[in-house]
């Protein structure tokens, strides 16, 4: 297969060129479906405060209720299984299980976990955890400071270990981090995410933090199970807007900051000397055996993949051109850029075998006469999972993939305007459709099976 190829390829045959073993799924995470916010011990996380503050989510809407996965949790692990898929990436929700963030543990919380894995192990499906998807307990972000203090990354580690210790042995994988780049810089920078800061110091001091709590957790995880460990990187590839060096050079940074700046402490034992050096004095504070800890042996390592950046010579973001479209996000949907990427990860770094965490698009879904035709989401799949076959063609070792998302959610500062889900959800009656994507994906699994 070639890299630029943007053709749509028979299913079928699409569906022969991953290996028998490859393995296919869905993601969510716990502030994005769970609800039940306040129930049954949870405490106070940073988004359930986030929301909160006027003006901060663009609908006005909270996390209260969100799709009521808490207490429907059996009927969407159905649905799993109805679409025929073997895996399922959730997360804990920290404040759930610990209200505090240390302290005494929330049993209660431990039970809906605890019934959610059987559940998944009874319908044959394998979970796969994260332990944070960017829900800190408030308490520590009033107590501490949040990831701002130092102090949060033994509080991390001693939550990972406990988590692993009560359900490492039913656990496929438990990856750290969901994402580390979103946490530090829309929720220490740009105060697009929760907490809301605004300060490039901040921010790349926290994103030391969760790299030590990252390294300190998987420690402390490979003290009392044996599943497999790893982390969840966002990458978005950048792009020079125009051949000009400038414009190439402003690229170059934003890789160092974006892909670099988590890649290379994990894989190298180094922070990336050419964006340490733009950054200046806003880069972190970092102690004698920081980047030894950091930098502890994964067994895999998660990519999630949406879009691409371009840069003019100021630094600043222009649009693509936009020749496949894009996503409701307003994202570029440029396949090939996936390809090439985990192509480069391959070759420059040797990974751990690699699972696509998360990928998919926001589509302004409408429900017609019983069903949503999402045609648009469809050719979205189809033109990535081409590219990831391609990609693995060329040396790329992809182990699994898992759409984002299962549901329509939470969208973050989007609130519930942006619809990522292969089912539609109605907020007002929280009932479940499946879109036509859904009736594709779950096809398509099957002529990959079929064709073994």
């Amino acid at each position: 297969m070639n890299l630029s190829d943007t053709t749509r390829i028979d299913p079928a045959a699409l569906a022969a060129a991953f290996p028998s073993d490859f393995r296919w799924g869905v993601a969510t995470s716990a502030a994005q479906i769970e609800g039940a916010a306040f129930e049954d011990g949870k405490g106070a996380s940073i988004w359930d405060a986030f929301c909160r503050q006027p003006g901060r989510i663009k609908d006005g809407s909270n996390i209260d209720v969100a799709c009521d996965h808490y207490h429907r949790f059996r009927d969407d692990v159905a649905l799993i299984k109805d679409l025929g898929l073997d895996c399922y990436r959730f997360s804990f929700a920290w404040p759930r299980v610990q209200p505090l963030g240390q302290g005494a543990w929330n049993e209660a919380g431990f039970g809906f976990y605890d019934r959610l894995i059987d559940s998944l192990l009874e319908a044959g499906i394998q979970p796969h955890a994260t332990l944070y998807h960017w829900d800190l307990p408030q308490a520590l972000d009033e107590g501490l400071g949040g990831w701002l203090s130092r102090d949060v990354v033994g509080h991390f580690a001693t939550y990972a270990a406990e988590v692993a210790r009560r359900f490492g042995d039913r656990l496929a994988s438990i990856a750290t981090h969901n994402e580390p780049w979103c946490t530090a810089t829309l929720g220490y920078e740009t105060a697009q995410f929760a907490p809301g800061h605004t300060s490039r110091a901040e921010s790349l001091q926290v994103a030391h933090h969760l790299m030590l709590s990252h390294g300190a957790a998987v420690q402390a995880m490979r003290a009392v199970c044996k599943t497999r460990l790893g982390i969840v990187l966002n990458h978005t590839p950048s792009f020079p807007a125009t051949p000009n060096e400038a414009d190439r050079r402003a690229a170059r940074i934003d890789d160092g900051l974006n892909v670099r700046w988590y890649m290379d402490p994990i894989f190298r034992g180094a922070y990336p000397a050419d964006a340490l050096a733009y950054v200046g004095a806003d880069a972190p504070r970092v102690q004698d055996g920081d980047l030894a800890l950091i930098r502890q042996p994964l067994d895999f390592l998660g990519i999630n993949f949406y879009t691409r950046s371009l840069f003019d010579a100021d630094g600043k973001t222009v649009p693509g051109p936009g020749k496949r479209g894009f996503t409701d996000m307003g994202w570029e949907i440029v396949p090939e850029v996936f390809a090439q990427h985990l192509v480069r990860l391959a070759r420059e770094y040797n990974p751990p075998p690699m699972f696509i965490t998360e990928n998919g698009m926001a589509n302004a879904d409408r429900v017609v006469d019983g069903r949503v035709p999402d045609e648009a989401r469809i050719s979205y799949l189809s033109s990535h999972l081409q590219a990831l076959a391609a990609a693995m063609s060329l040396g790329a070792d992809v182990r699994g993939y898992f759409y984002w998302s299962l549901l329509d959610n939470f969208e973050w500062n989007s609130g519930y305007d942006k619809r990522f889900g292969l089912v539609h959800v109605d907020y007002a009656t929280q009932a479940r459709l499946l879109k036509d994507s859904a009736h594709w994906y779950r096809d398509f699994v099957a002529r990959h099976r079929a064709s073994r």
